[in-house]
């Protein structure tokens, strides 16, 4: 069994406040694009899990979510027999794009049917919370408002048709650091959720863009000037806005025109900017 584990962007990414548990108030507009890792999934008689990935700083062990994933189930179900998996990662690792999240995500899907659990997408998405907060967003996918730590989920209406240039940068944020460099008491401006949200109802792709805003910007930028260079000129060549997605550093613009974005695409790349370049869209759910 192969299955796409799908990469994300957020539309608007909004911290209300810290929580006494720890844990910090998200108000997040979330959104699949189609970059995806895949993950392989074949059963074996033996019992136990194995995985291999393609990258070797990757941990193949219980320390990667796939695992973490795939055990909650076979544990909870008492499944006797192992399964073997093997991770191809594409999505840029510590990059604010939920990779880790997907592939956790994929390995739930998979094992739920290999085996035939019949677990619904609901009772999935429960279960995926205790692997991580984007996990059950990753498994619903599309456009979604995401409040809570993540995992409070309400379906949005798709994105109107636009095109999605991804950069990721040559360095690595961790979400610890973006959270540590977050001044609660001075945010500055907020995004205008509720208002983006009326606009993809509406079908207001342009306002919707005038909209958009990442919290974590100021002080992830701060340290990585190189974000805001990648930003600067995805704009200048076409995009409607380029930002940061979630804690970091990948950058992404949105494009109302194919030919605009391939050609971004080639600035960004000649510019070395970026090390990651990929020029894509996003990925609506059908039902």
């Amino acid at each position: 069994m192969r299955l796409r584990a799908m990469a994300k962007i957020n539309l608007g990414l909004d911290i209300l406040g810290k929580r006494d548990d720890g844990y910090h108030e998200v108000r997040m507009l979330m959104q699949t694009i189609q970059m995806y890792d895949l993950l392989d999934i074949r059963r074996k008689s033996s019992p136990g899990i194995t995985l291999t990935t393609n990258l070797l700083y990757v941990p193949s062990d219980e320390r990667n979510l796939v695992y973490k994933a795939a055990k909650l189930l076979m544990d909870e179900f008492d499944i006797q027999e192992g399964i073997s998996m093997k991770l191809t990662k594409s999505i840029p690792v510590a990059a604010g794009m939920a990779g880790g999240s997907s592939d956790a995500a994929a390995a739930f899907v998979g094992v739920n049917k290999m085996f035939h659990l019949d677990l619904s997408e609901q009772e999935l998405m429960e279960r995926a919370v205790q692997i991580g907060a984007d996990v059950p967003y990753c498994i619903m996918r599309g456009t979604a408002l995401a409040e809570g730590i993540g995992e409070k989920l309400t379906r949005l209406p798709q994105l109107p048709k636009c095109y999605i240039l991804v950069g990721k940068p040559a360095v690595n944020v961790s979400t610890k650091l973006a959270y540590e460099n977050l001044d609660l008491q001075n945010m500055g401006a907020h995004p205008d959720i509720d208002g983006m949200i009326s606009d993809i109802e509406n079908g207001d792709l342009y306002t919707m863009v005038s909209r958009m805003g990442n919290v974590f910007e100021p002080g992830i930028i701060g340290k990585y000037p190189v974000i805001q260079e990648i930003k600067d000129l995805m704009e200048a060549h076409g995009a409607l806005k380029a930002m940061m997605s979630g804690s970091g550093p990948t950058v992404f613009g949105i494009f109302d025109d194919k030919n605009k974005m391939k050609a971004a695409a080639r600035v960004l790349r000649s510019s070395h900017l970026a090390k990651t370049v990929f020029a894509t869209e996003v990925f609506n759910r059908k039902d």
